[in-house]
């Protein structure tokens, strides 16, 4: 568990959420974690979701990319990146030189959080103990795919991976020493970038989206000198 993140394995206020390692199959394939993660009672966030969502992607895959949690269209799709950022992502990646098809995407958290509000839900970011709790998942994946390297895409996924003093505009676009003793072994590197759907948010889109595709061809190029 990453560093700081010791008293949020569990809610502050229940012991009620045991966190998702008992509901993590043994010996995981994709289609297995996909099946276990509907499962899931580890946090709280399965109440209001429709749906667990893992990654996609090829396993193994030399490049990873994880984000924050699933959207609403992900949550109804059941799958990663399918909604506005995802096709924002996609581009960057292809522009980057990138082929999308072969990365494989997933998110620190597997169950959409957000509010409803005049009849649509609305993205709430999970967390700190949900963070915690969801982390079993995340390392199944890991060790399925088994990358080189990794691209962290927005805080919570960085916080997730290095705790909670990880801020983006800090490490961006350069190479990170992967935090094995926290995550176990793992990638080469990584590179953190802003999440696709900040960008989405931004008033200055062309200059945000510029500079996430800088930050991808910084991990294309370590991957190249693998």
């Amino acid at each position: 568990m990453p560093l700081g993140w010791e008293n949020w394995t569990l809610p502050p206020t229940s012991a009620e959420y045991p966190g998702a390692e008992p509901f993590v199959p043994e010996r995981a394939t994709l289609p297995r974690l996909r099946g276990a993660v509907d499962d899931c009672r580890g946090c709280d966030l399965f109440r209001d979701a429709t749906q667990g969502v893992m990654g996609d992607g090829p396993v193994p895959a030399r490049l990873m990319l994880i984000g924050e949690q699933p959207g609403d269209k992900e949550d109804l799709a059941g799958l990663p990146f399918v909604g506005p950022a995802g096709r924002l992502l996609d581009r960057a990646l292809v522009e980057a030189g990138i082929d999308p098809a072969g990365t494989f995407r997933t998110n620190v958290v597997k169950h959409f959080r957000h509010v409803v509000k005049g009849g649509k839900r609305i993205h709430r970011s999970p967390v700190r103990w949900q963070v915690a709790a969801c982390e079993p998942w995340l390392l199944a994946e890991l060790e399925l795919v088994r990358p080189e390297i990794v691209i962290i895409l927005g805080s919570t996924a960085g916080q997730a991976v290095y705790g909670p003093t990880f801020r983006v505009g800090a490490t961006r676009g350069r190479a990170l020493e992967w935090p094995a003793e926290q995550m176990g072994a793992g990638p080469s590197a990584a590179v953190a970038t802003a999440h696709p759907s900040s960008v989405l948010r931004s008033r200055e889109r062309e200059k945000d989206r510029a500079a996430l595709v800088a930050d991808l061809v910084v991990a294309r190029e370590l991957l190249a000198r693998r």
